[in-house]
């Protein structure tokens, strides 16, 4: 079984992140294609990036930094559900990227975003640059969720309408077949190493 990880990209306090990241675990829980689990970057808790070294070298000082690495690395797809902020995405997602390198690499990556009217697209479309510089293939299907607050209830329960289940079913799925391939990529890698 493949591991998948959905990250939770919003730290601040009174954000909706994770009612939108556990819904999208029990859309990855009911493919059941995956051992599925969330990380929340409030959770992980990374300084602001401390490592003297380059990612490359993957030669880390700091006991933080090797746990992150360990989790990544051990990690075959992730899903990253993130707002939009100021026409791109919070800082704590690309200072968790930057912490590492070849931990990323060959990964398959599908976003789910939500925002206003405009659904956190374009923290999408920056985030894709980041991704690909990583040698991460993000997927080309991915949830878009545009006034998001209508689907939360008073227990913080996103509930999403029927659109939003079907997307998020295709993106899983389109993940799935992502994942195979570049796990096939990724050890035909280690034996040429």
């Amino acid at each position: 079984m493949y591991s998948l990880k959905i990250i939770i990209a919003s730290t601040r306090p009174g954000r909706k992140g994770p009612s939108i990241g556990r819904w999208v675990y029990d859309r990855a829980l009911l493919q059941n294609d995956f051992e599925t689990g969330l990380i929340d970057l409030a959770e992980v808790n990374l300084p602001i990036m401390d490592e003297p070294n380059h990612p490359r070298f993957m030669n880390y000082q700091h006991e933080h930094t090797k746990k992150w690495s360990k989790l990544i690395e051990s990690t075959d797809a992730f899903i990253i559900v993130t707002p939009e902020y100021n026409f791109s995405f919070p800082a704590s997602v690309k200072n968790a990227i930057d912490y590492l390198y070849h931990e990323w690499s060959y990964k398959p990556v599908a976003l789910v975003s939500y925002g206003g009217v405009a659904a956190g697209t374009r923290a999408v479309q920056m985030l894709k640059q980041v991704l690909t510089t990583l040698k991460m293939m993000p997927m080309v299907e991915s949830v878009n969720i545009p006034f998001f607050m209508k689907f939360i209830d008073e227990n913080e329960k996103f509930n999403a309408e029927e659109g939003l289940i079907k997307s998020a079913d295709e993106m899983i799925r389109e993940l799935l077949l992502w994942t195979i391939g570049l796990k096939s990529i990724r050890e035909m890698k280690l034996q040429k190493a």
